[in-house]
């Protein structure tokens, strides 16, 4: 199951993330969304887990529970949906 992981410390780095996330079963892919610009995190990443049993207690156990001085907010990704388009700039 891919996880939505929000409100993360700036500093933090895929490798953290991943072992905050390891306690709670296997962790296949973790990525930090960070700026195309600048390459500065974003304060979110998705964290995927292959087990979906693991990951709900995951989601549970680490929602709004502090890490790193922050309060995380986790929960199942939703995925991209077709919406409106954004108009092209000229």
């Amino acid at each position: 199951m891919k996880m939505y992981v929000g409100n993360l410390p700036f500093s933090i780095t895929e490798e953290e993330l991943k072992e905050a996330f390891l306690e709670f079963g296997e962790v296949s892919d973790v990525t930090l969304v960070t700026d195309k610009f600048s390459g500065e995190s974003k304060g979110f990443a998705f964290v995927d887990m292959p087990s979906n049993s693991e990951a709900d207690v995951a989601i549970k156990t680490m929602n709004v529970r502090p890490f790193q001085g922050r309060s995380i907010k986790v929960n199942q990704a939703k995925p991209r949906g077709d919406g409106p388009k954004r108009r092209p700039r000229y």
